[in-house]
């Protein structure tokens, strides 16, 4: 864990400040759950918090409280550099690296006169002014509870704060099934869902509202699964024709690539997806067991995060990025044979 300059911070938020709080590029339910709910708990201090995320964000997490105050850059960008020359500290939730927001808005923050705050759990993070920081922690949300607690704060959980912080941590454990899962993160939840979370509508608001188009292309995405049993690997194609085919909305991929974790044997699955307006193969990784694919993503895809969830991208057509891909299986048999499977 890295916890650099926190009771400078404290003293530096004693005052109300305005605060800018801003999540990944193409936020998911860790991100916004952390930065939703970090704005209303510094409402709840006399601040004045506002939500920053670089693209648009999944429909199913639009039902969130506090949403609707929630500023897109390349959407509502007056507003969102309005917001950020007006504020005194700027927090960065849920990404380590100022590449993750964008090189639209990374251009504005490195820009950025005042200093930074981190709160993220993925590994080998910039280094800003004040940090806190801990690969081991299964989620950002988790660590804005931990962050609210050291402040002595739980108190000021209410109803909506411990909705976005239970969705953020449901959503990152694979409704807290991942290994990073721990008893702490537990009573962590049973706290929240004692503050006012409702569990049964928080999973029927994220996972229950597919559409019809969206369950087509889940089998679309199904029907393209290949398994390379030797290697222990199952991947996923998606191309730009087949998610225009069924009318793809953003978030409609999330969690796909489990699908081809779930196959017996199978300890490490990719999904591929192409992107015709960044120009580029999207592609997410998962493993069982100690097999990295953070390192993987980091040596070979331009990417990272997790040991056991990461993301990568490839400037090659998609034919040629699953070739490549193939071709480094043999690299990693041994790695792939020993890791154990869940």
């Amino acid at each position: 864990m890295i916890l650099k300059g926190f009771e400078a911070l404290k003293s530096f938020l004693v005052a109300p400040k305005n605060i800018v709080v801003i999540g990944h590029r193409n936020p998911d339910g860790d991100a916004m759950g952390s930065t939703l709910a970090l704005k209303l708990y510094f409402d709840k201090k006399g601040h004045q918090a506002t939500v920053v995320v670089p693209n648009e964000y999944p429909e199913f997490l639009h039902w969130l409280p506090g949403s609707k105050t929630t500023y897109r850059f390349d959407w509502q960008n007056s507003q969102s550099q309005r917001a950020i020359n007006n504020s005194d500290i700027i927090f960065l939730l849920d990404f380590n690296a100022l590449h993750r927001v964008g090189t639209d808005m990374q251009n504005t923050l490195e820009k950025y006169p005042n200093d930074f705050a981190m709160i993220d759990h993925h590994q080998q993070p910039e280094d800003v002014k004040y940090m806190y920081s801990d690969v081991e922690i299964c989620s950002t949300c988790q660590m804005v509870y931990q962050f609210i607690e050291m402040n002595n704060d739980l108190h000021l959980i209410d109803a909506d704060i411990a909705t976005c912080l239970y969705t953020g941590i449901m959503t990152d454990t694979g409704s807290f099934r991942f290994r990073s899962t721990t008893s702490k993160t537990h009573r962590i939840i049973a706290d929240l869902i004692d503050k006012g979370a409702e569990n049964d509508k928080i999973h029927n608001n994220v996972y229950d509202v597919n559409s019809y188009n969206r369950l087509l292309l889940l089998g679309q995405a199904l029907s393209n699964l290949q398994v390379l049993p030797s290697y222990k690997t199952a991947y996923i194609t998606l191309t730009d024709a087949e998610k225009k085919r069924f009318d793809f909305k953003k978030g409609d991929t999330e969690g796909v690539v489990n699908y081809a974790l779930s196959l017996k044997g199978i300890i490490f699955a990719a999904i591929f997806i192409e992107d015709k307006e960044q120009g580029i193969i999207k592609i997410s990784f998962r493993s069982k067991g100690s097999f990295s694919v953070n390192q993987f993503a980091r040596n070979h895809f331009n990417g990272g995060g997790h040991d056991n969830a990461a993301g990568g991208k490839s400037d090659l057509p998609m034919e040629k990025t699953v070739t490549e891909f193939a071709s480094l299986l043999p690299k990693y048999h041994n790695e792939l044979q020993t890791s154990y499977e869940s």
